[in-house]
């Protein structure tokens, strides 16, 4: 499949979180969750009458997640001595694969409980219900620890963090959504847990029998939709909508682009996940990802693995409908390649966004590199994209666009750019959006800094003030993030002598080539952790 990605580029605009709304005294939460309250209680009384024998050892006290495929409970365990212990239960929809429900108990109880890896206290089951009962760990939220916390504590997170993964990779179990609401951070006591193993896959020597059975299954299924899937597709602009609930930011403008342009790509996805030929043009918002109104053009091709599947379309002929009005034969006889796709937007790996087949451990490593680029810049989330391709796009204004196109051919595909964007400085870039003057700079990079006279610093600390919602973020680049900002007090000391180390580790784990990018092992023997004892 061949498509194009047109993204015009502007200045990022800060904006004040949701959680600014909240009244000084905290109101409005109480107000949410009184109104939720009833709601809670109906789903425990069904809890407890889907699977009657948890009454019988847990009290349940309140709903604390609920996601697409789960909802977690916090409980108490009914003991005849001793003190009452917490526990999470984690109930998952009944309409969950059972080899999939399987294999992620599997992994649990194989490579949980030791390493900053959740184990498993015990499981229930009734008919298509299971719950999983797990030991709570009570832990902040990382967007309302994020600036406040130290270098030493952002080190200790990452080590920790790296001991997790190191375990689960030692067993061929590659998570698949790592991010920090599924690392569990108790600050005061200092525990870790990497949880939620629900999209969890194997390598192809996992230890985990399961996860062999479940990528048999999605090998097979993937090849059945590999031969039925053809492109057919019209036009539709790539400008991503805007969020909800941000209706009011200065963000990015409504770009319609008619008639087509390099902003369009030819495909349509239908209701059953086929594609299809769109009865009309789809025209959509665009996001902002970098400097000055800057427009790329990007286009994702398959160059081995498709070619092969396409008998109609000859291997040595390429596409010549890019940037044009039409779609060419080539383009209609070449199917769509399926291929894994879990995970988090803005935590994705470059091989998970361009489809490629063959995914490692390393897309776990890849996202825990996303992770320590919000520690070390102080946004959360620092990725924000409604679609694969222009997630795809933001990861070029960091890394380059030269750079992406060549580490996407050691990978199999190609990258096809209209501008080339240079890779930036991971240091100046984490420094100018946390807003600290590093002393290791050159008087060079000073003079380029904004000074206090810029609206959107503090005149004392130079951190990124919220409440000017409307200034400029930063002014010689941008990530194409979410500016974010977290919502407690800025921690400033030592940020202004960050390691070099900790940029050289922040650098492998964002290497755009999966098979050079650093390991779990390979992370925690990092110069950044020199003084840990393994």
């Amino acid at each position: 499949m061949e498509a194009s990605l047109g993204v015009e580029m502007e200045e990022p605009k800060a904006f004040s979180p949701p959680g600014d709304r909240l009244r000084a005294d905290g109101s409005l939460k109480k107000h949410e969750l009184s109104v939720k309250l009833p709601g809670v209680k109906k789903d425990i009384e069904k809890l407890y009458e889907a699977v009657p024998q948890l009454g019988n050892v847990f009290k349940i006290k309140e709903k604390i997640g609920e996601g697409t495929f789960s909802s977690v409970y916090l409980a108490t365990a009914q003991l005849q001595v001793g003190p009452e212990e917490k526990i999470a239960l984690k109930h998952l929809i009944p309409t969950s694969h059972p080899v999939r429900i399987a294999a992620e108990l599997q992994c649990l109880t194989v490579a949980g409980g030791q390493d900053n890896v959740m184990g498993i206290k015990c499981c229930f089951r009734k008919n298509d219900h299971v719950v999983i009962a797990m030991p709570y760990l009570e832990h902040e939220s990382f967007l309302d620890i994020l600036n406040s916390l130290s270098v030493q504590e952002v080190r200790e997170y990452m080590f920790n963090l790296f001991r997790a993964l190191k375990r689960i990779h030692q067993f061929g179990i590659v998570h698949r959504d790592v991010k920090p609401s599924n690392f569990l951070y108790n600050r005061r006591l200092k525990k870790y847990a990497l949880v939620d193993f629900g999209l969890a896959q194997g390598t192809h020597d996992t230890k985990i029998d399961l996860l062999r059975l479940v990528q048999a299954e999605a090998q097979q299924e993937s090849s059945s939709q590999n031969k039925s899937h053809r492109i057919t597709g019209n036009k539709i602009s790539l400008s991503n909508p805007a969020p909800k609930g941000l209706d009011q930011q200065p963000t990015a403008k409504a770009v319609v682009k008619r008639p087509y342009t390099n902003a369009q790509v030819h495909t349509k996805q239908g209701k059953d996940g086929k594609l299809m030929k769109p009865s009309k043009t789809v025209d959509i918002l665009s996001r902002n990802l970098a400097t000055k109104k800057k427009v790329i053009s990007t286009k994702v091709m398959n160059t081995g693995v498709m070619r092969k599947t396409a008998s109609s379309c000859p291997a040595n002929q390429t596409c010549d409908c890019f940037g044009t009005d039409k779609v060419c034969s080539i383009c209609l006889s070449r199917r769509q390649q399926v291929a894994p796709r879990a995970g988090t937007p803005g935590f994705r790996a470059p091989e998970v966004l361009t489809k490629c087949p063959n995914q490692t451990t390393a897309i776990d490593m890849w996202s825990a590199g996303v992770i320590f680029l919000s520690l070390l810049s102080g946004r959360y989330p620092f990725y924000k994209a409604s679609d694969d391709l222009t997630a795809l796009a933001q990861i070029m204004t960091i890394r380059g666009s030269r750079e992406t196109i060549q580490a996407a051919k050691t990978f199999g595909k190609s990258i096809l750019c209209s501008k080339e964007v240079p890779a930036q400085d991971l240091r100046k870039l984490c420094e100018r959006l946390r807003g600290v003057d590093s002393k290791m700079s050159t008087a060079a990079d000073e003079k380029q800094r904004p000074g206090p006279a810029d609206p959107a610093l503090s005149e004392k600390t130079g951190h990124a003030a919220p409440r000017h919602s409307g200034s400029s973020l930063h002014r010689a680049g941008s990530s194409g993030c979410d500016s974010r900002l977290a919502k407690d007090t800025p921690n400033l000391e030592g940020w202004d002598e960050v390691p070099d180390e900790a940029y050289d580790l922040l650098d492998k784990l964002l290497d755009l080539n999966p098979a050079s990018r650093i390991t779990a092992e390979g992370a925690l023997l990092h110069p950044f952790f020199k003084d840990r004892n393994l």
